[in-house]
C-alpha cells in the first residue's frame, strides 16, 4: 500500500525556494510517480490561494488520482485546540496546530514540513504526540522531506 503524506504548505513553496527546491521537488516526483499519495487540506489549499504563481501550480503537476483531499472537521478542529490548551504551540501558531490536528485524524502515514520552529522540532513532535495519546490517537511521523524518500 502506498504511504499517505499530509503536505503543508511550505513544500509546496519549497519547491520554489533555492534552499529546499531539490528536496521538495523530489518529494513532489514521488506523488506524480505514484510512489505515495498525497494528502492535501482545505486548509493547505487556502494557504496555497495567496501564494505566488508558481507555487500554486505546484499541485498541477501531480495527477489528481494521486492526491487525496481532507476537510477541516470539528474532530481535528477540538484536536487544534487540545495543542494550544497543553501550550504545545501558541495562539498565533493556530493554523500550524491545524494542520497536525488534520493529518492526526486523516492517520496519514507522515506530515512533511519545513516548518522547523514549529512542526518538524523534536521537543514539538513529542509534545504533538502526547496530547494525541492523551486523546486516543495514534502517534503522528512527523518528519522533512529530506527524510521521506532517499532512494538508497
Amino acid at each position: 500500500m502506498k504511504p499517505r503524506i499530509y503536505v503543508d504548505t511550505s513544500v509546496l513553496g519549497g519547491c520554489e525556494d533555492a534552499e529546499f527546491r531539490e528536496s521538495s521537488r523530489h518529494l513532489l516526483d514521488a506523488f506524480v510517480r505514484s510512489r505515495a499519495v498525497m494528502v492535501v487540506s482545505d486548509l493547505t489549499l487556502r494557504e496555497l490561494a495567496r501564494a505566488p504563481d508558481p507555487v500554486r501550480r505546484v499541485l498541477t503537476a501531480v495527477p489528481p488520482e494521486n492526491i487525496e483531499s481532507i476537510g477541516v472537521t470539528t474532530e481535528a478542529d477540538e484536536l487544534a485546540q487540545a495543542y494550544l490548551a497543553e501550550r504545545v504551540v501558541n495562539s498565533t501558531m493556530a493554523v500550524d496546530a491545524l494542520h497536525i490536528a488534520l493529518a492526526t485524524v486523516a492517520r496519514v502515514d507522515v506530515l512533511v514540513s519545513w516548518n522547523f520552529r514549529h512542526i518538524v522540532n523534536l521537543e514539538k513532535i513529542h509534545a504533538f504526540n502526547a496530547v494525541n495519546l492523551k486523546r486516543g490517537y495514534p502517534i503522528l511521523e512527523i518528519r522533512s522531506p529530506l527524510e521521506v524518500f532517499t532512494d538508497e
